[in-house]
């Protein structure tokens, strides 16, 4: 197939594309569900419009009954148990049924107060728990907890599945009406049935709702002239504060930087993209290739000011969406060492259109890849350099009297600060690992489609 490409600054999406932020509900998306859909106009009951009375695709099958819209229509006014039955219900639960429809968990449909309220708590703070949540395996599962929050209080962790909400079984459950069961005022209480990763026997974790405030940046010189930099989310003021917090770390001439993107699970693309020009300069970002075989290249606009300081970047398995698109493209560069687990695997591109009524749909269109070709969907990033953290190693944020000096029980951090200490055996791991991880990569996709 024909491949169109192009160069593009993807920063002016921000506002109306939700590029590629991973079903960033932390507990606040609701959608209505059900049914089936019709264009553009509502037919009163038991009319039935011809063809030429409405205004349909061209893609559209002609052949198929569309008679039974209003028949489905018509038994749902009449006959269910609960009555009156709204018309703008059936309508947009209707439409809901479309995007339902394609299987996929990242698309979904909005009525217009819902898309309204969606837009609203991108970028502004929120009442909820503070996780972020997938379908995977079948599974409703946890991407990460927020930091600060009180489902990471709880202990609420990285690929958590979540069997049951206040007693209400989750299988088949989709990922609105998990958001909109989790969801909640604040100081009212929520029970989730978890099964952490490794154990064999369910938890019931109780969470008390709160107000979540989305301070995405954070940063500190460590031991060692070693800067550290955590990124916990790509939310609309996160470039703002990452050029301030930079520009600090810049003028403290650190011997290496930690760019933390562990339990990180997404937001805005042009953000990702600005914030990978501080390494990598004005080079491709990333590339999406969409269901056409269609490429469109994303390219960064920096001044690469970081370029020459040793960077080491974390990740794990919460790490999805944007913060693979920059592990993926320092990996590619070998501008940064990889460190840590192996990221989630979320690597499709979400646009957000609205609608002349205010409502909107927010939908799948394209995968993202690696400048270097690799799939980002499924396979995640391999590190360059395997530190796994076990559950002995977090600190119990419950404790009011833990250790101050929490990065001695973070081995990540610790083995971060080690090799930036040595400036050869950084550049040695560099070349070696990353070599070492793209032959893993390339093994385990050959792998994958042997066995499909």
């Amino acid at each position: 197939m024909n491949k169109n490409k192009s160069n593009k600054n993807p920063k002016s999406k921000n506002s109306k594309s939700v590029g590629i932020f991973f079903y960033t509900i932390i507990i606040f998306i609701i959608a209505f569900l059900a049914g089936n859909f019709f264009n553009h106009t509502i037919y009163p009951r038991f009319l039935t419009p011809s063809w030429e009375e409405i205004s349909v695709p061209k893609t559209v099958d002609k052949n198929l009954p569309f008679n039974l819209i209003w028949e489905v229509w018509e038994t749902a006014q009449e006959d269910y148990v609960e009555q009156p039955v709204s018309d703008k219900d059936l309508f947009y639960g209707s439409l809901g049924g479309i995007i339902k429809s394609l299987d996929d968990p990242y698309s979904t449909f909005f009525n217009p107060e819902d898309a309204d309220f969606f837009l609203d708590t991108m970028s502004g703070d929120f009442e909820g728990v503070g996780i972020e949540i997938t379908i995977k395996d079948n599974y409703l599962t946890v991407i990460s907890p927020l930091p600060e929050t009180p489902a990471k209080r709880a202990g609420i962790e990285a690929g958590d599945k979540i069997y049951s909400i206040d007693g209400k079984d989750t299988l088949d459950m989709s990922l609105d009406e998990a958001a909109r069961l989790i969801r909640g005022p604040k100081g009212e209480p929520v029970t989730l049935t978890v099964l952490h990763k490794g154990a064999s026997s369910t938890e019931e974790i109780e969470i008390v709702r709160d107000t979540i405030e989305l301070e995405t940046v954070s940063w500190e010189i460590k031991d060692e002239n070693i800067g550290y930099i955590n990124i916990s989310h790509f939310s609309g003021d996160t470039w703002k504060d990452f050029k301030n917090i930079a520009r600090v770390v810049k003028n403290a001439n650190p011997k290496g930087i930690i760019l933390d993107l562990r339990n990180n699970p997404g937001g805005y693309l042009g953000t990702s993209v600005d914030i990978a020009g501080f390494w990598l300069g004005q080079e491709i970002v990333t590339v999406s290739k969409d269901g056409n075989d269609n490429e469109e290249e994303y390219k960064c606009y920096g001044n690469g000011q970081f370029k020459e300081i040793p960077t080491i970047v974390l990740v794990n398995e919460g790490s999805a969406s944007a913060s693979e698109i920059i592990s993926g493209a320092m990996q590619d560069y070998e501008q940064g060492l990889i460190l840590g687990e192996k990221t989630f695997g979320k690597g499709s591109v979400q646009e957000l259109k609205e609608f002349s009524d205010g409502s909107a749909v927010k939908i799948t269109v394209a995968h993202w890849y690696t400048p270097k070709g690799r799939s980002i969907e499924e396979n995640g990033i391999m590190p360059d350099v395997e530190v796994k953290l076990q559950k002995a190693d977090f600190i119990d944020n419950k404790d009011e009297d833990k250790d101050e000096d929490e990065d001695q029980k973070d081995p990540q951090i610790n083995r971060a600060i080690e090799i930036l200490q040595n400036k050869d055996k950084y550049k040695e791991l560099i070349k070696k690992e990353t070599k070492k991880a793209e032959n893993k990569e390339e093994v385990d996709n050959n792998k994958d489609s042997d066995e499909k």
